[in-house]
This record gives structure tokens, sequence and C-alpha cells, in this order.
């Protein structure tokens, strides 16, 4: 056998180009010799169409493109991902299938068993499980075709006795294909590793496993596609967060046009995945500039050193907008990096506005102390510079908060926290420093100032964001167990943690619900990132 692994990037609703790209790998694939080339999971339409998929006219067009597709596939047979009208006259009226054509025509028709209704994951809102376990027969072998879970560890699946897998493994296949469209977090490069593994291993038979590349809004798919052999080796694998095409023959030779030789150093991966959600987020939507508040901290250096990446250097604007709060250092720091990486910035200071406002606002506030009201006022004339660049140069503004500062609402609605993009929004404080040391790991791009200078909003003379907020190395520590692993308060306390500082951060986070519910999307890099992945009811009184 010889099979074609064909890793794309897909645009979501854009048929026409989907449909063009997919056809074009089928014939770079028939003229390789191959017999058979796969794709991911709802190739045809783009992971994931949510709510498009109540549309007759969206269904219709996914037909109307794999009927295209078909055409091509007279000599070669082709596995891509389609949603199909459910017929069985009951459940949902969708099914997620892999559509199997060959000799011009839907040969075949595999759907989707398990469902995933978890995180990010709503797929049991659209779809129906298929309850028909048949492996496809084709002139060069038998294949047990899956959907993405349906080869995973069915133990959140209660309903089903038996996984779909034991049920194709009985019919004696030749081989296990699995099409998948499995988003990026730091931790599934390994995770999904594992579970090929096991199952080639398991069943003795060679596995082709296909993921989608690209980002979609906040969900980031790394591709990562592989082929295993049937003693559970993994022979090769395509390239992380880029397109890749790979011919992999039966008798465990393989010719791909690249292999993966980056890092799966956790830091690495989240850089090349936020740079990636950047890139798809602009491109996908016809963008080509962004623009950013460069404050001299490190948040926003390391959005900046992302987005150039992303974009290119001269497609990203800075706006450098000092207070009479802002220390000397940090402008310098600021306009070094803008040097660094030749990237246009302007420098406005806000003072006078600032003192404008203050003058406008004294008759009112009479004779009350300077708080958190002007330290806002200051984060909200930033906003408006930078959205008025934005409208009036085109720019899209970039927002620089951390996931450790969204946690704790510490940032200003309107102010600091506007933006078109969180680009920082799922990344720890903790992690924002390894990605500055790991940008800086061959050149110092960021100066080494902005690394070691301790953390500051400077909306007050001589501040420092641990007057207000745990040193972020137990910050982080903290919302980590409660974020990600979900553990309570006396839990996350017993494991060492002073109780007061537990309760204090814990009643931060579920006190400023309101606030993320405010904030642009979010690019996921974690297993739980705030957005749609978590969901938090506002008004509730659990720790608070």
């Amino acid at each position: 056998m010889k099979i074609a692994l064909a890793q794309l990037n897909y645009r979501i609703g854009d048929f026409d180009h989907n449909t063009r790209k997919i056809i074009a790998n089928i014939r770079d694939a028939r003229q390789a010799g191959a017999e058979m080339v796969v794709f991911s999971e709802l190739a045809v339409c783009g992971y994931p169409p949510q709510d498009f998929l109540e549309f007759d006219d969206f269904i219709e067009k996914c037909n109307l493109s794999v009927r295209q597709i078909a055409a091509e596939c007279i000599d070669i047979a082709a596995v891509v991902g389609c949603p199909l009208r459910n017929d069985a006259g009951k459940g949902k009226s969708l099914l997620n299938a892999a559509v199997v054509l060959f000799g011009g025509k839907v040969h075949a028709e595999v759907c989707k068993t398990l469902l995933p209704n978890y995180d990010v994951f709503d797929e049991y809102r659209y779809f129906e499980p298929n309850r028909v376990f048949k492996v496809v027969e084709l002139p060069f072998g038998k294949f047990a075709i899956t959907v993405c879970e349906d080869l995973w560890n069915v133990s959140d699946y209660p309903l089903y006795v038996q996984s779909p897998m034991e049920e194709l493994i009985a019919q004696k296949p030749d081989a296990i294909i699995n099409i998948a469209a499995s988003p990026f977090h730091y931790n599934q490069v390994h995770e999904r590793k594992e579970i090929l593994v096991r199952n080639a291993s398991k069943y003795k038979l060679p596995l082709y496993y296909v993921n989608q590349v690209g980002a979609h809004t906040g969900l980031i798919f790394d591709g990562g596609s592989m082929a295993l052999n049937a003693e559970g080796e993994v022979v090769t694998e395509l390239k992380y967060f880029e397109e890749d095409f790979l011919l992999a023959h039966s008798g465990s030779t393989y010719i791909s046009k690249g292999k993966p030789e980056k890092s799966d150093d956790k830091i690495s991966l989240i850089h090349d995945a936020l740079v990636l959600g950047i890139k798809d987020y602009f491109g996908k939507l016809g963008l080509k500039k962004a623009i950013l508040g460069l404050s001299g901290g490190i948040d926003s250096a390391v959005v900046l050193v992302l987005a150039a990446r992303a974009l290119g250097n001269r497609n990203v604007m800075s706006l450098l907008l000092p207070s009479q709060f802002s220390t000397g250092h940090s402008v310098s720091d600021a306009v070094a990096l803008a040097q660094n990486l030749d990237t246009p910035y302007e420098l406005i200071s806000i003072e006078n506005t600032y003192h404008t406002l203050i003058k406008d606002l004294k008759p009112h506030f009479a004779d009350l102390a300077f708080d958190v009201t002007e330290e806002n006022i200051q984060a909200r004339i930033r906003a408006i510079l930078l959205m008025a660049f934005s409208n009036k140069f085109g720019y899209i503004l970039l927002n620089t908060s951390n996931k450790s500062e969204a946690a704790v609402g510490y940032g200003t609605l309107y102010g600091d926290m506007c933006g078109g993009l969180s680009v920082l929004g799922d990344v720890y404080k903790t992690e924002v420093y390894r990605l500055a040391e790991y940008i800086n790991k061959d050149l110092e791009i960021i100066p080494e100032n902005i690394i070691t200078k301790p953390p500051s909003a400077e909306l007050r003379p001589d501040q420092k964001d641990s007057d207000s907020l745990p040193e972020y190395d137990i910050l982080d520590k903290i919302l980590f167990e409660y974020i990600e692993n979900r553990r309570g308060p006396f839990e996350i306390a017993n494991m060492g943690f002073a109780r007061e500082t537990v309760t204090k951060v814990l009643k931060l986070v579920n006190g400023n619900e309101w606030k993320r519910h405010q904030t642009p999307p979010v690019l996921r890099v974690s297993a739980k990132a705030f957005g749609f992945g978590r969901r938090m009811p506002i008004a509730a009184r659990y720790l608070v």
C-alpha cells in the first residue's frame, strides 16, 4: 500500500479554497504513485464550523464540494472529512463523517461515534453519534477508518460497551486510518503520540494519522500527523505548525517533503503556536497590520516580537505612551526593542491629556484621594490613542495582558484590556519570562533590562505588581491548580500554600469573571484557557 497524508490549513466556510487545496493534493498524491490520500476531520468545511452547521446552504455546499473532489478520484482513493445529513429520521440532523472517495464517487461513509462535549468541544450540539461499524474495503486493502476520538480512550463515553475500534478490529482490517481536528495545547503533542502508539501496538496494525494545521480565532491546530508501523513505532511525523505532505509505503519506507526539526519543549511549542495564531487570525480575516502599546515591560515586548515574526516587522506599529509615572528606562528599553526589531514606533506622552481630565473632574471629585480611578484613567487614555491609530490607519490592536493578570483582574477594562486578539491571555506571567528567554536564546532581541526589572503597571509612584499580588512564582502555581487542575481552596492549601493567600487569589479569580466576559478572543495554548473552553457564571457565591 502507498498512502499519502495531506496535512493542510483550511479556512472555515471557504469551500472554493478548501476544495482547490484538497484536489491539488490528490493530484500530487497520484503523481507520487499513491493509492490513497488522507485528509483531516471536516476538511471540506474547516473545523470547527460551529453554528454554520445549522444552515442548510452550508451543508449543501459541503455536499457539492464532495462531488467535485470525488470526480478527481477515479484511480485513486481519498478519505475526506465532511458533515453529512442524517437520513435515519431520528436524532440530530447531521453526522460527522469521513467520506471515502473512489471510482469518481462516494465509495463509503464512516461516521464518528464518540462525540466530544467538553472544554472547547461541542460536537453533540450538532451531530448524532454513529452506531454502525464496518471496515472499508478497497482493491488494495481493508481499512479501519476512524474520526478523531473514535481511536482514543473510551472511558469518558460510558454509553458504549465496546469502542468503535473493538468492533472494527473484529473485521480484520489491514491498517488503521484516523482523521482528526485535534487542537494544540502544550501537553497535547505527547498525549496524542502516546494514544497513537498504544493503539498501533495493541492492534498490531500500521496506523496513519492526519491532523489539520492552522488557527481559527483562538483555536490553534499544530498538525503533527504521523505514520506508525505495526509494532507501534512512530516511523515519521509531519511538520508541526506548517502544512506538509507524506507518501507512506506499507514496507516502512517513507518519503516526506520535510520532517519536524523543532524542539518539543513546552516553551518552544508555545512560541510557535502563538506565531501561527497571530498569522492566521490576520491572514484569514484579510488583515495585514497590527498595533500595540509598548510599555517597556515584558508582556508587550514579547507580543511585539511574536507579532513581528507572524506579520513581518514593518507591519507592526508600537505606540510608546509614557505618563508622569513612567520611568525613563521604560521608554529607552521600549525604543531599544523597536530598533532591534526594525519595527515602526511613535512616542506620545499622555501626561497633558491626563492632567486635563483630572482638572475637569476635580470639581466633582472634590478632595477625594488618588486611587484606582486615576490609575484607570491613564490606561483608558492609552486605549483611546491606540484605537485612534487603529481606526485612522487600519491597524488591529493586539492585547498584551497575560493569563495571570486576566485571572485576578489586574487590568483596566476599556483600557489595557482592549484589543482584537489576546496574544498572551493563556500564558502565565512566569511563562512569559521563559518566552522572553527563548526569544533571546541566540541573540539579545529583548533588552535584558526588560527581563530583569520588577514588573510594574507604572500607574502610580514606585508601583510594583507585588504591592497587591503574591509573587508570580507563587501566584501562577495557585492559578494553575485552580484553573487547569480544578482543585478547590482546601486542596490547594494542603499542597503547602498559605490558606489566606489561596483564599485571596481564588476570590480575585471568581470576582473578576465579569471582566473576562468582555475581553478579546484568547489564543489557546493550555488545556484550559479563558473563553469558550472555561464556562463559569458571573453571578456566583462560590469562594467569594
